[in-house]
């Protein structure tokens, strides 16, 4: 594997924590049986999943008080490189509660804590300096209150600013004001290409057909997330699918931000959008394959490999793209 640079962006970071229960007793006294910690955040778990997957990563971010500090311990005992923009108020702790007996995950997450603008101006003068840039930046999550919501329009037009293309993985109310700054990639899963697109997506056809009308929008790659039966990506000239074998899900925390990483560490290296596809489904499957907020193991991941199904579609929609009028078929 190359040594592209991967950049990070965590605007709202966690520390998470995750309790086991052998059952959930709502309105009753609970003991929990086992307690996880991680690092969390979306560009903190795609940081945290390359640099498993053995690629050049930094996380990039906002930090603050003595729960910041311990996700900074965290990291730092993972080995994954950071530099955050400290922060007057503390960093937020999430909460996963896992049911055993009832096979059932109930995540309870914070608000984050409120950015001045003067901590705000430090963290964009500080990603304007990093010298050398980044060969991609991965960035998403929560907006924490005190930034603007068209924060990732902001840094999507400033990365392009700087030649750096830009990986967009955020829920659907920041996702739908940033598309407008043309990002190079987004993520977004069945539900969050609904609400962008005001449609349902009922179909295998009616995904293509969405995916190729946000990459109409401008956007060179459109990967669409469908959970168990793996992704659909397009781009201009190209739709590939890539779907993985059965598994036992242990939890899907963590799957989608494991996708993202495997995306970035290929195409950061201009590798092919299908070998792109199949090393990111085999991470989001290797991710649920472990419990609570524990991301993809490198061993299970590259075990999933061969087994991933990757294959290129052609829609009529596609294949009147494929030919001008001169060279089309008789």
């Amino acid at each position: 594997m190359k040594n592209a640079m991967i950049a990070t962006i965590t605007l709202n970071p966690s520390l998470d924590q995750h309790i086991t229960v052998d059952k959930l007793v709502v309105d009753g006294t609970n003991r929990w049986s086992r307690l996880y910690r991680y690092a969390g955040g979306k560009g903190i778990d795609v940081a945290r999943a390359i640099h498993e997957m053995g690629g050049r990563t930094v996380a990039y971010g906002f930090i603050g008080g003595t729960i910041g500090r311990a996700v900074e311990i965290l990291l730092d005992e993972e080995g994954v490189p950071f530099s955050f923009t400290p922060i007057q108020r503390e960093t937020r702790t999430n909460f996963i509660i896992t049911d055993i007996r009832g096979s059932q995950q109930t995540r309870i997450d914070a608000p984050g804590p409120r950015i001045s603008k003067g901590e705000f101006e430090r963290f964009r003068k500080k990603m304007m300096r990093v010298r050398p840039g980044p060969d991609l930046i991965v960035a998403g999550g929560s907006v924490p209150p005190g930034i603007p919501n068209d924060v990732y329009y902001t840094i999507i037009i400033e990365a392009k600013a700087f030649g750096v293309r830009t990986i967009l993985d955020s829920d659907s109310q920041w996702l739908a004001k940033s598309i407008k700054a043309k990002p190079y990639l987004i993520k977004p899963n069945i539900r969050e290409t609904e609400g962008l697109l005001d449609r349902e997506l009922p179909t295998e056809e009616a995904i293509i057909k969405a995916a190729l009308d946000l990459v109409e929008m401008g956007i060179e790659i459109v990967v669409i997330s469908r959970g168990k039966d793996g992704i659909i990506a397009a781009t201009r000239g190209e739709i590939v699918k890539a779907v993985p074998p059965p598994v036992k899900v242990r939890s899907a925390v963590g799957a989608g931000d494991c996708t993202v990483a495997g995306l970035a560490l290929k195409l950061a290296n201009k590798e092919p959008l299908s070998e792109a596809c199949r090393l990111a489904v085999a991470m989001g499957t290797a991710a649920v394959l472990t419990p609570g907020t524990e991301l993809a193991h490198r061993a299970d991941a590259e075990k999933l490999l061969p087994q991933i199904k990757v294959e290129g579609i052609i829609t009529r929609q596609r294949t009147k793209a494929f030919f001008t009028a001169s060279d089309k078929p008789d």
